[in-house]
């Protein structure tokens, strides 16, 4: 497994060793003593599967208080992945990390608690897989606008199709201090 740092310091982009022949492939997505030899978190909690048509635009999500470290992944299609640091008084705060995920190249994504994330599928169909590091409270959840010009991520689609809690979600300038994670050195 190759490990590949982004200018988030954190966040991490996991290329699995393939082994494959004229059968198929194998991999290995996730083993404990791996990741937590590399630091990666070696517990998770809850794993979801959302199913997205292309140009669906998801996020930008995260959760506070107890929030979710997610490690992201696409099982058919393609998407273009983002993770947006929202952590108060991270020398990062506001900036952004993009890769594409698919099912041919098998990447992972690792999005740390007190990240913002989101999604745009470039494939006709996408199956994105998570795994999270704490269950899903839907008192706690909350989003960050996917197009907010202070922080300005290069979506590659210019009319993605939107929830209603995306389309309306506030401004990273707008959200209450105790509504975000706090940067912790």
């Amino acid at each position: 497994m190759k490990v590949i740092e982004t200018k988030l310091p954190g966040c991490v982009v996991i290329e699995p060793a393939v082994f494959g022949d004229e059968r198929g492939y194998f991999f290995e997505t996730w083993n404990a003593e791996r990741f937590a030899a590399l630091g990666l978190p070696d517990r998770f909690v809850q794993s979801n599967v959302s199913t997205s048509a292309q140009g669906v635009l998801r996020g930008l999500h995260y959760q506070w208080p107890r929030p979710q470290g997610k490690l992201v992944s696409v099982l058919e299609g393609e998407v273009y992945d983002v993770a947006v640091d929202i952590r108060r008084g991270s020398p990062t705060f506001g900036q952004w990390e993009a890769v594409v995920l698919s099912a041919e190249n098998k990447k992972q994504f690792w999005i740390p608690e007190g990240f913002a994330h989101g999604f745009a599928v470039l494939s006709e169909r996408a199956v994105f897989s998570y795994l999270c590091t704490e269950v899903y409270l839907k008192d706690f959840d909350a989003g960050v606008r996917w197009n907010d010009e202070d922080i300005a991520v290069n979506w590659p689609v210019s009319a993605p199709t939107l929830s209603a809690k995306d389309e309306n979600a506030p401004f990273l300038k707008d959200i209450a201090e105790d509504r975000l994670p706090v940067y912790v050195p």
